[in-house]
């Protein structure tokens, strides 16, 4: 059976590879969204990558993952820190979340040290760089299988 994992990303992450190259690097959104689909393509995996700016679309994407997928990767940016609503979505799923961040936001302003999606996530990938979202990946499909 084909694992389907939804890979979530939230606003201002289609600026990957402009914004901030200093903290985010130099790859795009889609060279990691390229990484992703060859490794699943190669662990027999399909992903679902999907980016959004907007916190209620990305709450229906939650929903849609929670309906047709066997696992989230979420990377929910901003909304980290902000989205009670972003938790109670992620709270209705009965699949695994791994929560991602390309830097580490414990060495970064205090107030990005708090993450409602944390208490929802079964983990939590922290300053790996883009590398975090293959981790991510690997680490989920090596769950689900063991299941």
């Amino acid at each position: 059976m084909t694992n389907r994992i939804h890979i979530l990303n939230g606003p201002n992450l289609n600026l990957l590879g402009e914004r901030e190259p200093d903290i985010y690097g130099v790859s795009s959104l889609k060279d990691i969204e390229n990484n992703l689909v060859t490794f699943a393509n190669r662990n027999e995996a399909e992903v679902i990558f999907r980016q959004t700016n907007h916190e209620g679309e990305l709450i229906e994407l939650i929903h849609e993952a929670g309906k047709n997928g066997d696992g989230v990767i979420i990377n929910p940016a901003g909304y980290t820190h902000t989205s009670i609503a972003l938790y109670d979505a992620l709270l209705a799923l009965n699949i695994p979340i791994i929560e991602v961040h390309i830097s580490n936001i414990y060495k970064r302003e205090k107030f990005r040290h708090s993450s409602y999606v944390s208490m929802a996530a079964n983990s939590v990938i922290s300053g790996l760089g883009v590398d975090g979202y293959t981790v991510a990946l690997e680490s989920m499909l090596k769950n689900l299988n063991s299941n």
